[in-house]
């Protein structure tokens, strides 16, 4: 995140066609615009395992102009000119198609749900009433556990709203061929970022981990919470593992909020108190979306992380990543807080709105002629 619209990233998605034959990305910005300044670039790592890369390749996107786009795929391709039209445009050798304009983005979240349900949690801390364990999780007695439950699924006492409804943003998506971005091998690593000539402003790529994970609290709006997320947004693969302590005490209070701790996902790697929490941190400071390229199915958010470091052979044959079908808030929030795969309503929501595409370019929905502009 980051104080500049044009630069402030909102999602990034990243999954293989059915066909086998390409990856398809996406990456939306705040901003209505793009920034004539600003480059916007989708960095794709590839090699043979998880977490072992070898092989780079990105995709650079400039808007010198209203409506113009230039790209340029590593050394080997590039594309300009107005990608504004659902049908996008195709590369000059045709390893890539682009679409570069305003699209609905399908997140969705009840925001104020969330915030209440912590603010349970928090106020039993505050009161005494429930005590973290020996690795740090709240220990919630079953009244506390009831109230968290239902502020979660609730907005204000009533049903569940999206704060995110008609959230329209600007919208970088590309269908790219898989040989030209898999050089190291079938397993992609995929993060989007805005930067300047200088500087890197903003970076993402799993959901989460700036507004939930980093933060005095999840979705905090102090400025040191803020100052927080922008610099680890910003930050080099080094420089993040500074943050380990912080998204561990993160993970702790989010494994608290069905009244069972230690029964997140990974938290079986760890059996000592004070290491619960660390394969789970790793893997987030790590912020690359993983997409094993071999497989065709992608139903599963984090397929490739629960086939590697989970051992889950049910998603072997996944590509993970994270598909805009996807179910990832709910997804998200079953494995951080009762270690399942299946994606429950926590929040009381199910989708988006408007639902986007997983086959059909340029994938995310028209807007909304009353989009909002988040």
């Amino acid at each position: 995140m980051t104080g500049n619209p044009q630069a402030d990233i909102g999602d990034v998605y990243a999954w293989t066609a059915s066909e086998g034959d390409r990856l398809n990305l996406g990456m939306t910005v705040v901003g209505h615009t793009f920034s004539d300044r600003l480059q916007y670039i989708f960095r794709i790592d590839s090699g043979k395992a998880f977490g072992r890369t070898t092989a780079s390749t990105e995709i650079i996107c400039r808007f010198p102009a209203p409506k113009m786009a230039s790209c340029q795929l590593g050394t080997v391709d590039s594309v300009e000119g107005d990608a504004s039209d659902a049908e996008g445009l195709e590369s000059r050798n045709g390893h890539f198609r682009l679409f570069a304009g305003l699209r609905d983005d399908p997140f969705y979240n009840n925001v104020k749900g969330s915030l209440a349900a912590y603010g349970v949690v928090l106020a039993a801390l505050k009161s005494g009433a429930a005590q973290p364990d020996e690795a740090g999780c709240p220990q919630l007695d079953e009244e506390t556990i009831a109230k968290v439950g239902d502020q979660w699924r609730h907005t204000d006492g009533g049903p569940a709203t999206n704060l995110l409804a008609n959230w329209t943003a600007s919208a970088i998506v590309v269908s790219v061929d898989l040989a030209v971005v898999s050089k190291g091998g079938a397993i992609l690593a995929v993060r989007g970022s805005s930067t300047t000539s200088a500087k890197t402003l903003d970076q993402m790529a799993r959901p989460f981990v700036g507004n939930t994970l980093l933060g005095v609290s999840p979705f905090s709006t102090d400025d040191a919470s803020g100052d927080e997320r922008e610099a680890f947004n910003t930050a080099s693969a080094k420089a993040r593992m500074s943050y380990m302590a912080r998204i561990e005490k993160s993970l702790a209070f989010q494994d608290s909020l069905d009244g069972k701790c230690g029964n997140q996902l990974l938290t079986e790697r760890s059996p000592a108190p004070a290491q619960r929490y660390h394969a789970l941190a790793t893997m987030f400071v790590d912020d690359r979306l993983w997409v094993n390229s071999a497989a065709r199915v992608c139903r599963q958010f984090l397929a490739v992380e629960l086939a590697s470091l989970a051992k889950l052979s049910q998603f072997d044959g996944d590509c993970g990543g994270r598909s805009p079908t996807y179910d990832t808030p709910n997804m998200w929030r079953s494995l951080l807080v009762s270690g399942t795969t299946h994606g429950i309503a926590w929040d009381g929501l199910r989708g988006d709105e408007y639902p986007a595409s997983a086959t059909i370019f340029p994938f995310l929905a028209p807007p909304d002629p009353k989009g909002v502009d988040h």
